[in-house]
């Protein structure tokens, strides 16, 4: 009998690139039925062709370099569909596909593909997309088209202008989603069910986005401000469930998950409160991506057995 000797790690699962991303991929279907009976059939097809971008500029990157081609394993259709989560209904064609071709590209391929990026593709992309076309990212348009404090406007929007000082939040309206905003972000049922859908399949852990949503409710307390508006009427809890937890840019151990998700929350919270924005949520994940490697190495375990590090008398 031979006896090979190999490194570790010896203990091998059933899952792989392909299915972890088709496991979120059926989890975010419910949150773009719901973009489609809210916003109409053009979200859907903005999602559709903000995904097949994602492939296209993917595949030929690939054969241009003459690379093994990778995109069977998925991963630019979840970015193509996370993309367009971050738009509004009425974002022109070309634009989408101008911000597919910069997250594949230059987030995901330069810096060696799945794996290697410094920081989420999808969310890098919907910064430049907002910093180049700041009016097409802000169009936010209700289907029904009905002049009211939300119908335009995003809730944190109305909120930062007082528009729920006498009434109070719409809560139910902001839970389903039937407001303006960007496709994923709006409808907060749909994106628990995709939630509760990947914690039951055990792709992600639930330590970052609870630690991140509880952080910025706890937050919003201590300046005044009400913490269900900032939970449900913003791009939380898609950043936290569906952006935040992902492998290549998130911490690896649950302390290091716990740190991230400190830093998110407080980060989404500075912005919101202090900042000319209402929304934080992008940047607060693009800022922590750059500091995952550090917390990753404070936080790691340390070997068993291995001896602890003596300081040196000076």
């Amino acid at each position: 009998m031979k006896l090979f000797v190999s490194s570790a790690p010896h203990i091998t699962g059933k899952d792989s690139s392909r299915s972890i991303m088709l496991d979120v991929i059926i989890a975010m279907v419910p949150a773009i039925i719901a973009s489609g009976v809210i916003f109409g059939l053009r979200a859907v097809l903005l999602t559709a062709v903000t995904a097949a971008a994602c492939v296209v500029f993917e595949f030929l990157w690939n054969k241009a370099l003459k690379k093994e081609q990778t995109v069977g394993d998925l991963s630019a259709v979840v970015t193509g569909i996370l993309l367009a989560f971050n738009m509004p209904s009425t974002m022109p064609f070309w634009m989408a596909i101008v911000g597919a071709a910069f997250a594949i590209i230059m987030v995901k391929q330069l810096f060696g593909g799945i794996g290697y990026n410094f920081a989420n593709p999808a969310i890098t992309a919907r910064i430049i997309l907002a910093t180049s076309f700041a009016g097409s990212m802000t169009n936010f348009v209700h289907p029904t088209q009905t002049i009211d404090a939300i119908a335009s406007a995003t809730p944190l929007a109305a909120n930062a202008a007082g528009a729920f000082a006498e009434g109070g939040a719409p809560y139910l309206t902001m839970f389903l989603g039937t407001h303006g905003g960007v496709l994923g972000e709006t409808s907060a049922l749909a994106l628990l069910i995709g939630f509760v859908y990947l914690l039951v399949k055990k792709v992600i852990s639930p330590a970052i986005p609870v630690t991140y949503v509880a952080t910025v409710a706890v937050l919003a307390v201590v300046f005044g401000q009400d913490p269900l508006v900032h939970v449900l009427g913003g791009g939380l809890l898609l950043g936290a469930i569906f952006m935040a937890t992902d492998y290549v840019t998130s911490p690896y151990t649950l302390k290091g998950k716990i740190v991230f998700g400190l830093g998110l929350g407080v980060i989404t919270m500075l912005i919101r409160v202090f900042g000319t924005m209402t929304e934080g949520v992008s940047y607060a994940i693009l800022l922590m991506n750059l500091f995952v490697p550090y917390i990753n190495q404070l936080t790691r375990q340390r070997p068993l057995g291995a001896p602890k590090k003596v300081k040196e008398a000076k």
